[in-house]
Formats: structure tokens, sequence, C-alpha cells
């Protein structure tokens, strides 16, 4: 008995330990919920006890620098249903499959699921909204909602790019500044009983949403609408595969404009409008699609390298000054081919010679024995030593997304040839921002500055939220070289291979430039121009690229002129004065003197004194006609074609 008694007494003990033991976990349970929990599970049980809807916010806008409209939020409207309010699904789902013109059965399985609140269709117009809300149908929710919209279709789609469904960036300035451009999502809340019914209406929440801050950027609306107008012309002109441009001011790096035609509308960013799609376009595959449509999305300008040809020699040439390897009146001679390493390299001019000539004379000329010697001078370090310093081994940190950087061959394997080659622009590959950016530092006095397009933000009562700030970078060459290489590339455009961007009581500088892409000997071709004004003190810089020109695709006869055409109206637009003043009160007449036998340089000279303009046709070093003939007495401002030929 006493036995008995000891093995209960030990029971009892045991239960009582395990009783304390759970007791101990419950009340350490019970004050882990009540402390550490609370916050949570009230927020659920709130959750479980309403039913929320976003309230979209209003995106800002996209204001170019002189504040006009590009991309702007206008309202829409978003249908939904909640399943627990609807008495007849069927009658439901066959009115506003009717009203908005959707499939029967998607808006049956929509309205049918077991979820509190459901969206049917975003992007609905207002007209539609009205005729939902005054339909009576019970179960239906319409909301207020916006729509991306740009007000100039095409207009800087690579540049501006587009958003998603949700409102959110993909693509372009949208996703590089959606964070200030967003803004924040309201919220309706509405208490539900414990079915999902929606209790008093006068018991909902709203938490009110914040717009997002407008975008002021770079652009100018007017400079980028003829810049594209004058791409297009050209694109149709020479049936060319693409054209870009840049327009930029090449001492702050605000980018005025950048385009390539093809593009796309970005109020339809997934419609390809290109003829050699029609009747093929649905029997391409989805990837086959986005593959075409990602093309017209696709920025060249910052997204691709290419071999940039003879505009490059603007590098060398300044890098050679800077080193003190080459003057103005430095002499070289050309025989239209230059020997490196027993390979025969040749100049553009070939079979001709250029023969002697001097420094400036060789650019004028786009020379490559010049900038083969050049690249010789340098040696292999000092020009992969400029060619870093000049940012072409760096992005150039522009606010897009996908800027691609320069490829470059590893030093230890440069070799004589490969280093002559490079000296006059080939067997390597930059992007086009890359070289806009290094020939900015030719002429602005030597700094790297950063291409951009964000200036800054604002809210909706006009006040700066933030201004984007962008340093000036690293001084690649001196002022004096800078200056120099001006006063070259002013004569290139004067009497050289950049002649036909003259403008007459204007300063340009510029260079030329004829690429043959990879692979060779296929007959395709970049023709491309840089050119930047006022000449002694530039304002802005533009290049131009023609990709695959069909017929003639020499730069300085194709690329240069588009140029001339942009600056024809942009310089007077800037309210860059010319140099000659041409308001005469009354018509003045000047008789033309004879100008065959005569150099370009010594038409253009007697052009300028006499007061007459010069269009040139043809290329060579004698004019062998003109019209008017001599003696013959023109209106001041007049025209003088001479045609060029001879050696």
């Amino acid at each position: 008995m006493k036995k008995i008694r000891l093995v209960y007494k030990k029971k009892i003990v045991v239960f009582a330990i395990v009783l304390t033991v759970v007791f101990m976990f419950l009340y350490a349970r019970l004050i882990y919920i009540q402390i550490f929990k609370s916050d949570f599970l009230q927020d659920e049980a709130y959750k479980q006890q309403t039913r929320n809807r976003d309230i979209p916010a209003k995106r800002g806008k996209i204001l170019d620098r002189n504040n006009v409209v590009l991309a702007e939020s206008v309202s829409v409207y978003t249908v939904y249903v909640i399943n627990s309010r609807i008495q007849n699904k069927e009658q439901v789902a066959s009115f506003l499959a009717e009203t908005l013109n959707m499939d029967y059965k998607f808006v049956l399985d929509r309205v049918k699921k077991k979820v509190a609140i459901q969206k049917i269709k975003a992007k609905v117009n207002q007209k539609l909204a009205d005729k939902i809300r005054s339909s009576g149908v019970y179960g239906i929710i319409v909301d207020e909602d916006y729509q991306r919209y740009y007000p100039y279709n095409n207009l800087a789609s690579q540049v501006l790019g587009f958003c998603g469904a949700d409102n959110q960036g993909i693509l372009g300035l949208e996703v590089k500044y959606d964070a200030y451009l967003k803004g924040i999502k309201g919220k309706i809340l509405s208490p539900t009983d414990v079915r999902g019914h929606r209790m008093n209406k006068s018991a909902e929440a709203r938490l009110e949403p914040a717009s997002g801050e407008n975008l002021v950027i770079s652009i100018d609306n007017v400079i980028q609408t003829y810049s594209e107008q004058a791409i297009e012309n050209a694109q149709e002109e020479r049936k060319a595969k693409r054209v870009s441009i840049i327009v930029m001011n090449p001492e702050n790096g605000e980018i005025y404009a950048m385009a390539s035609k093809p593009d796309f509308d970005l109020n339809e960013p997934f419609n390809i409008n290109d003829k050699d799609y029609d009747g093929i376009w649905e029997s391409l595959s989805k990837e086959e699609q986005m593959k075409a449509l990602n093309q017209r999305w696709r920025n060249f300008l910052i997204n691709d390298t290419y071999e940039p040809g003879s505009i490059f020699k603007m590098v060398v040439a300044a890098s050679a000054l800077n080193e003190k390897l080459v003057d103005i009146g430095s002499t070289f001679v050309c025989n239209g081919f230059k020997i490196v390493a027993d390979k025969k390299i040749r100049c553009w001019y070939f079979p001709r010679a250029h023969g002697q000539e001097t420094f400036l004379e060789g650019v004028k000329n786009s020379c490559n024995p010049v900038f083969m010697e050049l690249g010789q001078r340098l040696g292999i370090n000092g020009f992969y030593g400029y060619f870093e310093k000049f940012g072409f081994r760096e992005r150039t940190g522009i606010d897009l997304p996908g800027e691609a950087i320069g490829i470059m061959h590893n030093i230890k394997k440069v070799g004589p040839v490969e280093l002559a080659v490079m000296s006059f622009g080939q067997s390597f590959q930059i992007t086009p921002i890359q070289l806009a950016r290094a020939c900015s530092a030719v002429v602005n006095g030597g700094y790297l500055i950063t291409p951009h397009f964000g200036v800054k933000t604002v809210g909706k009562d006009g006040k700066i939220k933030k201004e984007f700030e962008y340093t000036k970078g690293r001084q690649v060459i001196s002022k004096e070289e800078s200056d120099k290489m001006k006063y070259i590339l002013e004569q290139v455009v004067f009497d050289g291979t950049g002649h036909n961007s003259y403008i007459e009581g204007y300063s340009i500088g510029g260079k030329t430039a004829t690429s043959e892409k990879l692979p060779r000997r296929q007959g395709k071709y970049i023709s491309s121009f840089l050119g930047f004004a006022p000449a002694n003190n530039p304002k802005i810089l533009a290049l131009v690229l023609i990709d695959e020109p069909q017929g003639q695709y020499y730069g300085g006869v194709i690329a240069a002129p588009i140029i001339k055409d942009i600056f024809s109206n942009v310089l007077p637009y800037l309210g860059i004065d010319q140099a000659i003043n041409e308001n005469e009160t009354e018509p003045k007449y000047v008789i033309v003197p004879n100008l065959i036998d005569k150099t370009l340089t010594e038409a253009k000279r007697e052009g300028s004194k006499m007061g007459f303009k010069i269009k040139v046709l043809g290329e060579g070093k004698k004019v062998v006609n003109q019209f008017p003939i001599e003696n013959e007495s023109i209106n001041k401002g007049e025209e003088v074609i001479v045609e060029m030929g001879g050696l």
C-alpha cells in the first residue's frame, strides 16, 4: 500500500511539472502574440475585415526645356466586379462583354472567380465608364485610373520610352526617372462582414494618392522636330537602314535632340507600322515579333557600337597636338598609301595622292597617311593612353538605361599595322554618344562632360523638388590645343571635305567619316558627319550617322548636308548671330568673276569677298565650270554654282 502511494505521488509530481511547463509555454506564447505580434495580427485582421482597392497615383509629366509637354497622364477608368454582390453572374458578364467589346466567356470566368474583387478591364474611356455607372447593374465598380499619353506620337520615342499597363516606366527616361514620376498609390478601405459583403459605405476609409513629380529635360521640342524631319528625309532619299542624330551642348552635356529613324509611336508602342511586315506580322511567332519591336525601341546611339571612321581623326589630331608631336604647319607627304610593316595601307584618295601637305591640309583632306604617321608618333602606349583619357574605355554616364561601352584590342596584341588602321578610326568600336562626348572635349577647351537629359523635377505647384547636377570632368587636352583644333576643323568645313555643311555667315567646324561595316567588301557603309558652331566658341554640336545608304555613301557628300539643313534652322533659333551682316536696306548687285581653274578655297574666298554664295557640285581640285558665267550681274547673296573636277 505504501508503495502504491509513492507511485501515485510521483505521478502527481510529474503531472504538475508537465502542467506547469504547458502553462509556461502558453503564457510565453501569449506574451509573444500580445506584445511582439500584435501589430502584424491587427493588420491581418483588418485585411480580412476590409476590401481594399488601389487608387492609382497620377504620373508626373515630362516637359522639354521650355516646359512643352512631351508626356502626360490622362484620366481613364478601370472596371471591377464584387463577387459577393452579384445576383445574376451571367447577366453581369453579358452586359460587360457587350459594353466593353470583350469575349463573353472570358468575362464570365472573371465574374465567377471566387475573390472579393476582380478587375475586368483597365483603360476604359469616360463615355463607356459613364454608361456602366448609369446602368444600375448591381456588383460593378468603376474607378478612376490614368493612361500615359504622348502628344507628339513618335517624337523622341527611343529617348522618352513608354509605360506598361500599370503605368510603370519600362523604357527610356520613363524607366530611368520612374522613382520621381510614379507617385504613391492611394487606397479605398471598405469594411466587410463575415461573408465579405461591404458594410455601410460611410465607414469607408480613403488614403489619398500622391502625384508624381514633373520631370524637366534638356530636349528642345523645336530642335528635336527639326532634327527628326531632316533625318527622316535623309532616310527616304538614301533608302538607308537607319539614320540617327545627336544634337547637344558641348560645353555642359545637355542634349537638345536625339533620334533614330525608323522609330515607333509612343502611344502604340506594340504596333510595328512597317511596310516590310504588311501581311506577315500575324504569322510571326511571339519571339519574332518581340525581336522586331525591340529593334524599333532600341536606341542605337547609346546601346550599340560601331567603327567611327574618320571623325575619330579629331581625337588623334588633338592627342598629337597635345603631345607637341605636330603643329599646324608641320609637313607630310601622301603618295596615296603608306607602307607599314611591309603592308600597303591605302589612303581613301587612292589611286590619287594628296602629295605634299601641311598638317592643316592633311586634316582638311582627311588624309589617312597623315594620321598613320601621327599614330606612329604617339606610339601604342600613347595612343591607348589618350583613348582612355577621352573616355572610350568607360560609359559616358548618360541618364538612359542600357548604355554600351567601346570594344578595343588587347594592347598586348597590337602591332604597327593595327595601330596604323586604328589611327584613322577603324578596327575598334565605340558608341556614337562616346564619340560625341570625346569630340565635345576636343572643341570645348579640353574637358569631358556628361551627356544628359535630366534637368530638374518640379511639383504640381511649380516649385523645384530636385535639380540634377553634372560636374565638369577631367581635362584631356589643353585649351591652347583645343583652340587650334577649332580653327583646323573650321577650315575642314570652309574648303575641305566638310564643305557641304558650309552656311554663309556662320563659322562652322566639322569632320566627315565614311566607315565600311564588317564584314568588309560587302558594300555596306556608315556615312557620318560631326559639326559644331560657332567654330570659335561652340554652343551646339551635332553628329549624324547614315547606316547602309544606297548609292552615294561618302559622309561629306550625304551626311554633311543634313547638318547644314539642321543648323540653317537651329542656329537662328538659338540666337547665334551671323558673322556677316546681310540685312541690306537696298538690293545690291555684283559682277561674277571668272572662277574657272581656281581651287575651291579660292572660289569661296572670292564669293565671300564679292557677296555671293558658292554652291559646289562634284569633287576635284579645280573649278571646271560655273553658272552664272563671268561678268554676269547678279543680286548680292545669290548663288554661283561651281563644278569641281580635275586632279
